[in-house]
């Protein structure tokens, strides 16, 4: 009878509380939009290496898109929307310094 009256209890209330539950395909695509996204700003710096800053933006949003579309946690929602803004940006700025195939094609 006591455990009618009993509170149920959120494990966590923090922005980046998880379910309790592994993701491990949501983990990979934030991860390697992560990283794709961070490669994708790093090298949009640098003038000469527009290819690898758009080739490396459009593999970043597409991962990051999708992940969107099956991501089940805040976390991983927050940090894909990180490697999103760092890959939408490392895009944007290669193809306004050459695009994805910089004059190779006529």
């Amino acid at each position: 009878m006591a455990q009618a009256f009993q509170r149920h209890r959120h494990p966590t209330s923090s922005l980046f509380a998880t379910d309790g539950k592994p993701h491990p395909r949501q983990d990979t695509l934030m991860a390697v939009t992560l990283v794709v996204g961070a490669l994708a700003f790093i090298t949009a710096q640098f003038h000469g290496l527009h290819l690898l800053s758009s080739w490396a933006g459009l593999v970043g949003i597409i991962t990051g898109a999708y992940g969107q579309f099956i991501s089940e946690t805040t976390r991983e929602r927050t940090l894909l929307i990180i490697g999103l803004g760092a890959s939408a940006i490392g895009f944007f700025l290669g193809m306004a310094r050459g695009g994805l195939f910089g004059g190779l094609l006529g």
